[in-house]
């Protein structure tokens, strides 16, 4: 039935017959030419160097053009070597960093692979960029992680119980197959008076392979358990102290004893050994890394990115702090000082963070670096009704987690903690969400750690450009 509807007219063969350049298209403050005209101006020394030390071969892409193309796949969330590869074909965008040198996919995963530390390090460049466009005003601090799942299969791992049944069973198959050996050994010689033994030997290198690297992954289960139990052992002694500081008697049963070896249920993966078994949103346990940032109120720039193995915060708050001191430092931006305001703790930074992060090291450690840290010390229950508010300074004998809790009562710990939210948890958004990065496509604790500098620090590039041009 003929449609009576009119619609436009489509000639998709008119294409061939005239050119297209992304100018001809893209507006003139795309993201593409935002990044074409910064990017070779930042610090790539450290890239070209490589270049000037290596001779062989063909004389490479542009360095300026490799990184360009990086930084802008990283931001429009394309993260595969072959995927910017094949848009490197076929996507205006990407047309217009590279041209007609339109470099492979080996070509742009063996860039990254090698100049990784290189462009991680591009995020102090980028802070930099910030800090000159006044985005960045330490008026106002927000710390928090997330969990990114590793590249690592669940299938590939093995419990600390299961391995030492796993170590028993090879060694008894070694055994045997020595055994077997040295009766072929004695009927070969007896039959034919010379000795062929091919297929044994390889039976038997199989296992010790596999035993080798069970009994490495053992080592590394019972060095975490021994670490672990240290850092148990200290939590003990300062609840104790606590206690006996405010004259409580003990409560409840004795503890049990710490012990140094791992649990039977204690897991590792052979796919990445660096990566831990962690709880993540709605989906149980995976093995994952657990990203963390401290944010800007001002525009969201982050100032600090680290990656860590361990699920719990309680020892990342401080380490993120001297970060973030580092950073400013480097990139040239001034931290408050006490002469501009009256008040000294006005010249502190505020820095908020949820209760995962509390405890009495992280408190004096942020203190003692020139923050106002306000730290929830535990979780509000649903359908309980909120705090009073309290006003002046708490007690002199009150502990370091009844003065922060006295501290996030009072009208300015209040406000300053209500803020912590739509601080830094919209970034984690933005990165998973909109970007789409969910999971580390890398695998050992220094790749990971570079690749979510990378991530992060194109996630500042988006934001001074939205700002830049919002400006215009």
């Amino acid at each position: 039935m003929e449609s009576r509807k009119t619609f436009r007219d489509w000639q998709p063969h008119e294409y061939a017959r005239r050119p297209i350049t992304p100018t001809d298209v893209l507006p003139e403050d795309d993201l593409v030419f935002f990044l074409l005209d910064l990017v070779p101006k930042m610090n790539l020394s450290a890239i070209y160097e490589y270049y000037d030390r290596e001779t062989r071969g063909a004389p490479p892409f542009d360095v300026a053009m490799m990184s360009t193309l990086l930084l802008y796949a990283y931001c429009v969330g394309v993260f595969s070597s072959r995927k910017i590869a094949a848009a490197c074909e076929r996507n205006l965008a990407f047309l217009a960093i590279v041209g007609n040198q339109r470099p492979d996919f080996r070509t742009i995963s063996e860039f990254r692979r090698i100049h990784l530390d290189a462009l991680a390090d591009l995020f102090v460049e980028v802070l930099r960029v910030a800090g000159e466009a006044g985005m960045i005003k330490l008026g106002n601090l927000a710390v928090d992680g997330s969990k990114f799942r590793a590249n690592a299969s669940r299938h590939k791992a093995m419990s600390y119980g299961y391995m030492r049944k796993e170590v028993a069973r090879l060694r008894q198959e070694m055994t045997d197959l020595l055994q077997q050996a040295e009766q072929i050994d004695a009927e070969q010689d007896a039959a034919l008076g010379a000795r062929r033994g091919d297929e044994l030997p390889e039976e038997l290198k199989r296992r010790e392979d596999r035993l080798a690297l069970i009994e490495e992954a053992m080592r590394r289960l019972e060095q975490e358990a021994r670490e672990r139990a240290e850092a148990e052992r200290q939590e003990r002694e300062q609840a104790q102290a606590e206690r006996a500081a405010q004259g409580k008697p003990p409560r409840g049963k004795p503890a049990k004893p710490i012990s140094d070896e791992p649990a039977d249920r204690a897991q590792t993966n052979f796919t990445d050994p660096e990566a831990k078994i962690m709880k993540t949103a709605n989906k149980g346990f995976d093995y994952c890394f657990n990203g963390q940032t401290v944010v800007d109120e001002e525009h969201q720039i982050i100032l600090a990115a680290e990656n860590v193995p361990a699920a719990n915060d309680k020892q990342q708050a401080v380490p993120l702090a001297e970060a973030t001191l580092a950073n400013l430092e480097a990139a040239g931006i001034e931290l408050p000082r006490e002469e501009s305001r009256p008040d000294a703790d006005a010249a502190k930074i505020p820095l908020s963070g949820d209760n995962g992060y509390f405890s009495e090291e992280a408190v004096g450690g942020l203190e003692g670096l020139g923050f106002d840290p306000y730290l929830a010390t535990g979780r509000q229950k649903h359908h309980t009704a909120e705090a009073l508010a309290v006003e002046g300074a708490p007690p002199a004998e009150a502990t370091v987690k009844e003065r922060m809790s006295h501290k996030l009562r009072t009208a300015e710990g209040r406000k300053r903690y209500a803020k912590r939210k739509s601080i830094v948890e919209p970034v984690f958004g933005q990165i998973k969400h909109v970007r789409g990065f969910r999971q580390c496509l890398l695998r050992g604790l220094h790749k990971v750690r570079a690749e979510w500098k990378l991530v992060c620090l194109t996630h500042n590039l988006l934001k001074i450009w939205r700002y830049r041009y919002a400006l215009i």
